[in-house]
């Protein structure tokens, strides 16, 4: 189902196969993420077979959806993570960063217990320190992939090309492979500076060894805006490169995100612009899809029409990357066995449903809110470890938007839409409506086909205010991992909108401010002098 996406990478062969994880050994060894594999090869024995350059940054891609080689091959990679850190379930790119963006909000809270998920309990109640291996294995994670990218810029300068006589054809193919890559590190380092603030830095110009220094949020902030743009002209066109693979749009996007957070991230207002790379992305070749709403998080979603909407997604095929983190984390862990069967899924997991507050913000009307048919679940949460409480939603699945089951009933077929339209569309409303940028009458044009193609009722110019924005944007985009940085940025995360469980409260209660971010763990705290934690922690 998804193998013309996978040969682009070579995800089933893998000749990457640990073959150049040595090279992670940049900032990440001193961040004690070791790297496990029976087969190091040099870096210029990889580098003899020419398709070792794409093949590498396949393993950057690949980064945000396994956790290790063996998923290449057709296996569960559970036990195989490159970053030698927490087992498969807890370290997965993906699931990490959406346990720390989703479980902290209204949006999700999971029933399982401390025996075999420790320290998650903390992330429904808000009360995480800095020894939560959830938060722990993220952190790790995110310096693994900057890890891969830092050495793969050290493996493509233009002398060491020119040392293992590369073809000129070649080399200007690399040259939009670096440009990838750096994306890949800026998204990254995006996600850190929203979760963590300030962080370790490295680069490709850091002596490998060399323990990496504390940088402010404010400096990581402009560090990545100078780089996305300095790559700009050399990222393919929109829906240029091939699918799965960054290009301008999502360049765009990426930006789009960081400036439209930029008050809550540096103190600078930076909406106009948000404005600019919001309105490059809707004049992109892009398009919100005009298929069922339901459709654009289904098995074939790399085809059946959601790629037109679709700027970056996160790639996952249930026979070539086999991880129990990603899609099928996300079906497997919403639902029982028996709706688990109309998931296309062997059964499920039991795991998180929404509180009863994000179901009085979206309402019971909004046909994108999709509720499990029959279900008469209380929608009230005494007790967070009991599945059978709280509001039963669906989002992702294994079913094709033909009605037949993934490639696998373990592991799914869905990709994750990172970037899509319909967020472009509602930042926009966003910075029309709340910034006072852009153009009302086009905000609510966005709105409204956004709506209507979910199957609910459009509404009137007046209908549009702050709290109409972010109850729209949980309406079309629960469970896509940006509920946390919304609340943050609406003014609604720490004060002023409870919901249960908030800060270990069963009817909520306020945070402390610095419950915005998340600690850095001790465990790299301890191993690196350089660094700091948050305050609070």
């Amino acid at each position: 189902m998804k193998i013309k996406k996978l040969n682009i990478f070579k995800l089933r062969n893998l000749a990457i196969a640990g073959i150049f994880l040595l090279t992670t050994t940049s900032c990440l060894n001193d961040l004690d993420v070791s790297v496990n594999d029976d087969e190091l090869y040099t870096s210029e024995q990889f580098y003899a077979n020419p398709a070792s350059y794409k093949q590498f940054l396949a393993k950057i891609y690949a980064g945000l959806s396994v956790t290790g080689q063996q998923s290449g091959n057709g296996q569960s990679d559970l036990g195989s993570e490159d970053d030698g850190g927490p087992n498969e379930g807890f370290s997965q790119y993906l699931r990490g960063y959406w346990q720390l963006q989703e479980l902290t909000t209204d949006e999700a809270i999971i029933a399982w217990g401390e025996s075999d998920n420790p320290t998650i309990r903390d992330l429904n109640f808000n009360t995480w320190n800095a020894d939560n291996v959830f938060n722990e294995a993220f952190f790790a994670r995110v310096f693994f992939q900057v890890g891969l990218v830092n050495e793969y810029l050290r493996e493509t300068t233009d002398d060491k090309l020119n040392s293992r006589g590369v073809s000129e054809d070649l080399k200007a193919q690399i040259k939009t492979f670096r440009a990838e890559a750096r994306f890949l590190r800026a998204l990254t380092y995006y996600h850190a500076i929203d979760i963590y603030g300030k962080m370790p830095f490295a680069t490709e110009n850091d002596a490998l060894g060399t323990k990496p220094v504390m940088q402010s949020r404010d400096y990581m902030f402009n560090y990545v805006i100078n780089e996305l743009n300095s790559i700009e002209g050399d990222l393919p066109a929109p829906k240029m490169n091939e699918y799965g693979r960054a290009d301008q749009a999502a360049l765009w996007m990426l930006k789009a995100k960081l400036y439209i957070n930029a008050k809550v991230y540096t103190g600078a207002d930076k909406s106009s612009e948000a404005l600019t790379e919001v309105e490059k992305v809707i004049g992109s070749t892009y398009k919100v899809a005009q298929i069922p709403y339901a459709d654009l998080f289904k098995a074939d979603n790399n085809s059946n029409g959601a790629q037109d909407e679709i700027i970056f997604p996160i790639n996952f095929d249930g026979v070539k990357t086999r991880t129990y983190g990603g899609t099928t984390y996300l079906i497997h862990a919403s639902c029982t066995n028996e709706v688990g069967a109309t998931l296309g899924i062997d059964f499920g997991w039991q795991g998180f449903r929404v509180r009863q507050e994000f179901m009085q913000t979206v309402g019971n009307s909004d046909a994108r809110v999709m509720k499990v048919v029959g279900s008469t679940d209380p929608e009230f949460i005494s007790d967070y470890s009991k599945f059978e409480q709280g509001a039963k939603l669906i989002k992702f699945s294994n079913k094709t938007s033909t009605g037949a089951n993934g490639s696998d009933l373990n592991f799914t077929d869905a990709d994750f839409p990172l970037f899509r339209m319909a967020d472009a569309y509602l930042m926009y409303a966003e910075l029309a409506v709340v910034n006072g940028k852009g153009s009302l009458a086009n905000a609510l044009t966005y709105v409204n086909e956004l709506r209507t193609r979910g199957g609910a009722a459009t509404v009137l110019q007046s209908a549009l205010n702050a709290d109409f924005i972010l109850a729209e944007r949980a309406r079309e985009l629960y469970w896509e991992g940006y509920r946390r940085q919304d609340l943050i940025r609406f003014g609604k995360y720490t004060s002023g909108y409870n919901w249960q469980w908030k800060g270990g409260s069963i009817n909520g209660n306020s945070l402390p401010e610095y419950r915005q971010l998340f600690p850095i763990p001790n465990k790299y705290l301890n191993l690196n002098s350089n660094l700091s934690q948050n305050t609070g922690y």
